[in-house]
């Protein structure tokens, strides 16, 4: 190298150093990004039933040092998919622990990723069955230390909303009951239910909604708490993404409401 002359390779180094100097100084000695936005651990498990079968299980833990309400995730007719875990992480992430069943498990293994052969095989459990399992549920829940003792609710979508409505006649000590466009149990069960339910339906959902006027008023006859929403511009299913109104501002809302329930329900 020339006397006087500068190498390209020094400028290029010099250029790098610059750079880096100008990143650090705008970002100061914080992290370097941001944090991770996932706070809840959620794993996988089995539980042992009375039958001597396993139930396949996802729970879903909050940050939180004291122990928080827990809340069981009823699956829809086609089975334990990829979508109930996030209902339980965004439960998880409110707050509360939340564990998925996969219901099919004891007596079919895990549920099949074939939606209509999920279906078939939902329709073969019987609600006695359901119902023990999912107390099973409810028992290793009201058992962990980072669940307050008895505080338990449930959440049920489609098929599972039914099975969300029936749980809270089979098991008095529930504390709250989700129902989101699930059918009721029959009338003559209703003055079972302790809990407070919550219903969440579709707007554009005939089948299910024609039959809310009757389920209002026999709930109050059993003097049983029901209140209950129909959501504009939605179909049946339209929390889970893909359905009629899964991509409009209903979606928050509805949610906000479950919140607000729970958050009543378990003060």
């Amino acid at each position: 190298m020339r006397r006087g002359s500068v190498s390209p390779l020094f400028l290029t180094l010099l250029g790098f150093l610059a750079g880096a100097a100008v990143m650090w100084s705008a970002r100061g000695p914080g992290p370097a990004r941001p944090a991770d936005p996932v706070t809840t651990h959620g794993e996988w498990i089995r539980l042992a039933t009375g039958s001597g079968d396993s139930l396949r299980a996802y729970l879903a833990y909050p940050e939180r040092k004291d122990p928080g309400p827990g809340i069981i995730v009823i699956h829809e007719i086609f089975g334990l998919t990829v979508w109930e875990p996030t209902v339980a992480d965004r439960l998880a992430g409110a707050g509360y622990v939340a564990i998925v069943p996969d219901l099919l498990s004891p007596r079919f293994g895990a549920s099949p990723a074939d939606p209509d052969s999920g279906r078939k095989l939902t329709a073969l459990l019987v609600p006695d069955q359901v119902n023990a399992d999912l107390d099973v549920a409810y028992g290793y829940l009201n058992g962990l230390p980072a669940v307050r003792r008895d505080a338990i609710g449930t959440i049920g979508f489609c098929w599972g909303g039914g099975r969300s409505f029936g749980y809270a006649v089979a098991n008095p000590k529930l504390h709250a009951a989700v129902v989101c466009y699930g059918p009721a149990p029959d009338s003559a069960e209703m003055g079972r239910i302790r809990a407070p339910v919550l219903g969440v339906y579709g707007e554009n959902d005939a089948r299910i909604d024609a039959s809310l006027p009757d389920v209002a008023r026999q709930m109050e006859v059993a003097r049983a708490s029901f209140r209950h929403e129909l959501y504009p511009g939605t179909g049946h299913g339209f929390l889970k993404p893909g359905r009629e109104g899964s991509d409009g501002p209903q979606v928050e809302r509805a949610w906000e409401n479950i919140l607000g329930f729970y958050a009543e329900s378990f003060r």
